[in-house]
């Protein structure tokens, strides 16, 4: 299984005339590196008002950026027998459990070993929509964060849940621990998300970004943290660990954005943060019947909010998120229409 359904694709932008480098304004425009942003400009694929520019330049205010990024060479795909906990499947469909530690698909620094090559080697179809390397992928989870994941398997149910997520038409519902106290019970979080020009490993609140919404509900206050339900209104990278840590409550284990300390405390592995995809609501593609799915807590994170949960005694056996009130009572309902428009 090769890819080859990506083509070379454009951006054009306006300079600010803030005194930025060019190769600095490409990455940040397009999510590339600045390497590989000075490789497109070393190359002649990025123009200021139709001229060839060296990476160090830097463009005045309402000059004109035109940037084409070729398309990537395509990789094979390799089935792999990998453990895959699915939840629901039909022959439109499936809804996968993913573990914390499994990347969604191939990318620089993970060409094995992902939901997509599991997916491929367990057989069956899936939707081309989006390529071979993200054969069946309609949105994602960071490779830390368990949970719940939509999977299509035609490319006629690929296109519909597309457009139901961008319509918000589907709900999505996040447990996160988080160090700290929020101010309040409960509360929204907005700002635009984009690419960190200054590490394009993270992401950060910059004028520049893309609209993000967290809608946030604090279901149990502890000693060090509180347990957070989060709503997502939008689905930006990193969009809740990056609106939990703008207000000063990162996600505990999350050592991207300041989250990191206190394993000790809550047992976490090395890299894992304490976010878990644990509700899902949708209508069907197809059949438009509203479904809906929950996950318990996985073992690592049900460990961690006994931990800091030791003085309440939580009792043992008990489904910690049911016991604290996190799934809604009609699950099964149409999610409410939500107001504000992606763009």
């Amino acid at each position: 299984m090769s890819s080859s359904r990506e083509v070379a694709r454009s951006v054009t932008l306006e300079a600010a005339g803030d005194g930025q480098r060019l190769d600095l304004i490409v990455a940040a425009a397009t999510d590339l590196s600045r390497t590989a942003a000075a490789t497109l400009i070393a190359t002649g694929m990025v123009k200021v008002d139709d001229k060839l520019q060296k990476a160090g330049y830097r463009p005045t205010a309402s000059q004109q950026i035109s940037v084409t990024i070729p398309a990537p060479r395509g990789v094979d795909i390799i089935g792999e027998d990998l453990p895959l906990a699915i939840v629901f499947e039909d022959e439109h469909l499936l809804v996968v459990d993913k573990a914390a530690g499994m990347v969604v698909h191939p990318a620089p620094g993970n060409w094995t070993g992902t939901l997509v090559h599991a997916l491929v080697g367990r057989g069956g179809d899936l939707s081309s929509e989006a390529g071979d390397e993200r054969a069946g992928i309609v949105h994602r989870l960071d490779k830390e964060t368990s949970g719940l994941l939509l999977v299509a398997k035609t490319d006629r149910a690929h296109r519909l849940l597309s457009g139901a997520l961008a319509a918000r038409r589907v709900d999505r519902r996040y447990a996160a621990l988080t160090w700290g106290h929020l101010r309040e019970d409960r509360m929204t979080i907005e700002g635009n998300i984009g690419r960190d020009p200054n590490n394009r490993h993270r992401m950060t609140l910059i004028a520049s970004g893309k609209t993000a919404r967290t809608e946030i509900d604090r279901l149990a206050r502890f000693d060090g943290g509180d347990l957070l339900r989060c709503k997502l209104h939008t689905g930006r990278t990193h969009q809740i660990r990056v609106h939990l840590s703008s207000i000063g409550h990162p996600v505990m284990g999350d050592d991207t954005y300041g989250g990191g300390g206190g394993r000790r405390v809550t047992g976490l592995p090395a890299g894992r943060h304490a976010l878990h995809a644990a509700a899902l609501r949708l209508q069907h593609p197809i059949t438009s019947e509203w479904m809906a799915f929950r996950s318990e807590l996985p073992a690592d994170m049900d460990t961690a909010l006994r931990a800091i949960a030791r003085a309440h005694q939580p009792p043992v056996g008990v489904n910690l998120l049911e016991l604290y009130g996190f799934f809604p009572e009609h699950d099964d309902a149409p999610p409410a229409p939500d107001e504000q428009s992606d763009d």
